[in-house]
């Protein structure tokens, strides 16, 4: 299939992407065919890039059309390796030193033998180790600058996912980027603010420590090659110039820093955490028109009272079948607006049990955001694919036939690669991203069926797509060279 749409199509695309615009941008009206979406519900996943999960799917562009220069991958001296670095150890798994080809592999096949049902270890993924594993769009670095080695290169036959038959029955896009480079707390910021938090008076130990080229600086007795061991950095949460971009802790509960003894229970203690944000959110957009929203996050009323007990049988917790509640996916909780004790946290922040009780009684409000706990959000590390991966799919089942689906949108994406290699460029942005490709699926009875859409979006484009439903103030971080996905839709 051609992907290249005519010179004529492209500018009727723009006239019509331009005429929503200004439609929702000057009169606050919603354009026309957007109005037959009355419930607009975003599933938010954890550290999948679209190599890792889709690379397999029919039509999509994905590890088989990738060439050898876009999957070769350098050594730290810019010269190809001879074979794949082992698969580093990690806490919970063993060295594998199985010398794969400098190519991708299959995860779930021979020699590694990994099914989609086995925890693999973590990746790194953070801000400045990713712009360099993607080296100008080159992609060449992952399995280099990894402290996983060579499982970068990894991905799996995702056919065995439920997921897999959803997005074949209804949109999967395959040109899907995540809003900011590195992982998943920044990520989240993006989805909600197309923002990086700051923090001009934060630490300098908390602070990267770059070289003249603006990466990281290595530590010293780094050794020579990746083949020999992970790359070691002065790595920090911050840029030099006080922005967050690697995980910081929330001022309020649940937060990965216990309250102090005798002081306010509902606030973190004396150890760093990021001052309460002030920036503009989108739930602040849709607030001003008064347009119902929530943030539903599994297991978030048992980490409000394990955080405010300074406990941690929730937060963290990563025994077989915990919660392992992650308080750096929950963005709205680091924004002033929605600090405890406040109407708008009590209204919009909710636990995953209220969005399942909304399904079933038809109340879920016009736009909802649902973020799985840790035991379910298919992070490496600790938890696997197929267990989240059933777990999203049992939502879907039960919005599908719940009394709002006649007029619902389901966006389901992942806020970052985690880690793991793709082979498509992103897309020139700004300082901040875009970072790698992800997998979102579209799902509605208005999206087109067994659709592989080829459109250029982020994760902006969401913040987009419910910006243009409603008719909001436009977030000023949100990306103008990538599309709202009104693509995905057919309305008749």
């Amino acid at each position: 299939m051609n992907k290249t749409p005519s010179i004529y199509a492209v500018g009727l695309l723009a006239c019509f992407c331009s005429i929503h615009h200004a439609m929702a941008e000057t009169t606050g009206k919603t354009p026309g065919p957007l109005q037959a979406i009355g419930h607009i519900v975003v599933i938010y996943a954890e550290n999948r890039s679209f190599d890792n999960l889709y690379g397999l799917f029919p039509r999509a562009d994905g590890v088989k059309q990738a060439s050898a220069a876009q999957y070769t991958q350098m050594d730290l001296d810019g010269k190809p390796f001879k074979h794949l670095p082992p698969i580093w150890a990690s806490k919970h798994t063993p060295l594998i030193d199985a010398k794969l080809p400098n190519q991708p592999f299959q995860i779930d096949s021979p020699p590694v033998n990994l099914p989609l049902s086995v925890q693999t270890r973590d990746l790194v993924h953070r801000y400045y180790q990713h712009i360099e594993q993607i080296n100008g769009g080159l992609n060449n670095r992952f399995a280099a600058i990894s402290d996983a080695g060579g499982l970068a290169m990894g991905y799996y036959n995702g056919a065995k996912l439920p997921l897999w038959q959803w997005a074949k029955d209804y949109v999967l896009a395959d040109n899907f980027f995540m809003g900011a480079f590195g992982g998943s707390y920044l990520n989240h910021q993006w989805l909600v603010c197309a923002c990086t938090p700051q923090d001009n008076n934060a630490p300098q130990e908390l602070r990267a420590q770059l070289d003249g080229k603006g990466r990281l600086q290595h530590k010293p007795g780094a050794k020579a090659s990746a083949l020999q061991a992970p790359p070691a950095f002065f790595d920090g949460a911050f840029t030099p110039d006080g922005y967050s971009v690697n995980s910081v802790q929330p001022a309020y509960q649940p937060s990965g820093v216990p309250p102090v003894k005798g002081g306010d229970t509902r606030l973190a203690g004396a150890r760093y955490h990021l001052p309460p944000q002030t920036a503009k959110t989108i739930g602040d957009t849709l607030s001003a028109k008064g347009i119902g929203w929530a943030w539903y996050a599994g297991g978030w009323d048992k980490a409000v009272i394990d955080g405010a007990q300074g406990k941690r049988s929730v937060i963290y917790a990563e025994a077989p079948g915990a919660l392992n509640f992650q308080p750096h996916h929950q963005p709205f909780n680091y924004y002033a607006r929605f600090a405890p004790g406040t109407q708008d946290r009590g209204q919009h922040l909710k636990d995953g049990e209220d969005f399942l009780q909304a399904i079933a009684n038809g109340t879920l409000p016009p736009v909802s955001f649902y973020k799985p706990a840790g035991g379910v959000n298919e992070h490496p590390g600790y938890t696997n694919v197929l267990s989240g991966d059933q777990h999203i799919a049992g939502l879907l089942e039960r919005l599908r036939h719940s009394r709002q689906w006649r007029d619902m949108a389901i966006i389901v994406t992942y806020d970052e690669n985690g880690g793991f290699w793709d082979h498509v460029p992103p897309p020139k942005g700004d300082r901040w991203g875009p970072g790698s490709r992800i997998p979102a699926i579209i799902i509605s009875p208005f999206a087109k069926r067994g659709f592989v859409d080829h459109s250029l979006y982020d994760t902006t484009s969401i913040i987009k797509f419910i910006t243009r439903r409603y008719g909001l103030e436009a977030l000023p971080g949100v990306r103008e060279n990538t599309g709202d996905l009104l693509n995905a839709f057919e309305f008749k």
